[in-house]
């Protein structure tokens, strides 16, 4: 038996033996059995949920069915020991020989081990799609590490990944953006703004001076040619360049973050092109959209609201708590009526599969959009997945945060990366589950300590390397009979579960799980180093053990491999070497 994922294989052979006891369960009973990692090495290597899963549906009580499913299971090559556990559990122990013989597999796959080779189809990632307005700032810098890291994870579980960045360029912020660089525009032409901004709606809403830059540059380019004359004479031609050269800089902020999406999808060419009538006119045709008058909101009063009749979408009928507005009071499009024609637009594009990563102040708009893809997606439905970010607090000896030095409310994305470097923004992103409120501590970010969860696995690999550059050549077909030390176990358990792993945590869309077992495999690792400086029989390089020696310097290699494998996922750069 050597497939590179063992929890699959094994979860073949007890299938095989479930269908002897039962024939002719349905698939959706056998979809559910798993073979997973013990929690307690003692319980043996792994367990199966088999016969308590297929107990009732066969007609048979779960211990019963654990015990002849432990009789068939003894009698297959590389399971040493089988028994039935609690109420119906099947645990298994494999065979050490069937253990030791992962290492030549993982040497000989190196980084692709892991590497999912079913096609599992077509996937569209979206992520950060921030309003081309301002610099990214920490919250943008969540997303954007989720969003990367999934879709490695995805890629490597098999998917054909597109990452994908919505670029939110129509509506009235964009406008707002635009009147904020004019006024930009004026002081660099040395004018008074003033009286400007006195018949600005809302006044100016983007004040950063990262838009300082931008003004100049309209300055040099047009001179004084729009100094004085009415908005509609330099509005599209200010909110166009703007946008532009915001573009530029998100791209160049999420560059040094090692983040860069396949495609740009335009929201204001999407409504220009006509998509969003489009789209919208095929719900109209199949009796999707009515004219009607919603209920208040609740907690509002009749004082509060005024009811109107307007065009709606049966939102209800595909899941959602109510209908939903696809038109304001002055005909044009909702943000929800432009959302939902830009995901039938991806479904148009052949993404019958899709996740979005937002924010958490989004979570509301979750279940309208899903709502809209299963209206959208026709004869062949779509899915989309919602994975929501919590927001982030930057601490710095203890204290918050709060100040940019160019935006003025908000710690910026590039002032983040400057501060700790992107692998440390990276991986600590991602040491808590994307929906969970987080703190980033800046100065456990740098520090060189188990506390810093990024230098931990880097250090592990660097020492792997160290042994490596310092030890023979790695032979693939070295004998690994010596590996028995309960820490060099605990190594190989570790290892084989990383297919495993890759395929839960894709299935489950959370990339954080990459991040927990690089750093258990790194604290095994530094374990097995520790031990060997107490006991000289686990040094990895032992000059009158060659056997010995080829053995372990096999061992070192494997987990070298893996650690680069799971830090691939998270877009962090292996260590050679700690400074």
């Amino acid at each position: 038996m050597t497939e590179e994922n063992l929890f699959a294989a094994l979860r073949g052979i007890v299938l095989s033996a479930l269908e002897e006891l039962a024939p002719g369960l349905a698939p959706e009973v056998l979809a559910r059995v798993e073979v997973t990692p013990t929690k307690d090495p003692a319980h043996g290597d792994m367990a199966s949920n088999a016969a308590m899963i297929a107990a009732k549906p066969a007609g048979k009580a779960p211990r019963d069915l654990a015990a002849a499913l432990v009789e068939r299971l003894l009698a297959q090559p590389g399971i040493a020991k089988a028994e039935a556990a609690g109420p119906g559990f099947v645990n298994l122990t494999l065979a050490p020989e069937l253990l030791l013989a992962q290492v030549p597999v993982i040497l000989g796959a190196g980084e692709a081990y892991g590497q999912s080779r079913a096609a599992r189809g077509k996937i569209n990632v979206e992520y950060v799609s921030a309003n081309p307005t301002g610099p990214l700032h920490v919250g943008h810098c969540r997303g954007a590490v989720v969003g990367d890291a999934l879709a490695n994870l995805l890629a490597k579980a098999g998917y054909d990944v597109t990452k994908e960045y919505y670029i939110n360029d129509a509506g009235a912020q964009v406008i707002a953006l635009a009147r904020s660089v004019y006024v930009r525009y004026l002081e660099a032409l040395k004018l008074s703004p003033e009286a400007y901004i006195e018949t600005v709606p809302g006044g100016m809403q983007y004040g950063g001076a990262y838009l300082i830059p931008i003004g100049e540059a309209l300055a040099e380019k047009y001179g004084d040619e729009f100094a004085e004359t009415p908005e509609a004479h330099w509005l599209d031609v200010f909110r166009d360049f703007a946008v532009a050269r915001m573009m530029e800089l998100i791209r160049e902020d999420l560059a040094a973050l090692g983040v860069v999406h396949d495609v740009f999808s335009s929201e204001r060419a999407l409504v220009e092109n006509g998509g969003v009538a489009l789209k919208l006119q095929t719900l109209r045709d199949q009796g999707l959209i009515y004219r009607g008058i919603l209920e208040p909101p609740k907690g509002k009063t009749p004082d509060d609201w005024e009811p109107r009749e307007q065009e709606l979408f049966r939102a209800t009928e595909f899941g959602d708590d109510v209908d939903r507005p696809i038109a304001k009071s002055d005909g044009s499009f909702t943000y929800f009526a432009n959302d939902a024609a830009y995901h039938a637009d991806k479904i148009a594009r052949g993404f019958h599969a899709m996740i979005d990563v937002w924010g958490a102040d989004h979570g509301g708009y979750v279940k309208r959009m899903q709502a809209a893809v299963k209206a959208l997606s026709g004869g062949h439905p779509a899915r989309l997945d919602v994975v929501l970010c919590q927001i982030v607090k930057v601490l710095k000896d203890g204290e918050p945060v709060k100040m940019s030095k160019r935006a003025g409310t908000f710690v910026e994305l590039r002032d983040l990366i400057d501060e700790v470097g992107p692998d440390a923004v990276r991986f600590l992103m991602l040491m808590r589950k994307s929906d969970a409120q987080m703190d980033f501590d800046l100065n456990a970010a740098v520090a060189q300590t188990r506390d810093n969860p990024v230098f931990y696995v880097q250090y592990a690999h660097a020492r792997c390397r160290s042994v490596l550059r310092a030890a023979p050549a790695v032979e693939a077909r070295a004998d690994l009979s010596s590996l028995t030390a309960p820490e060099e176990q605990a190594m190989l358990r570790r290892l084989i579960t990383w297919p495993r792993l890759v395929e839960q945590a894709a299935e489950s869309r959370e990339p954080h799980r990459v991040a927990f077992f690089l750093y258990d495999l790194a604290a095994d690792f530094h374990a097995l180093w520790n031990a060997g400086r107490d006991n000289a029989a686990l040094r990895f390089l032992q000059e009158d053990k060659p056997a010995e020696t080829a053995a372990r310097v096999a061992l070192v290699a494997a987990t070298a491999i893996v650690l680069r494998s799971g830090l691939a996922v998270l877009g962090v750069k292996p260590v050679e070497e700690m400074r």
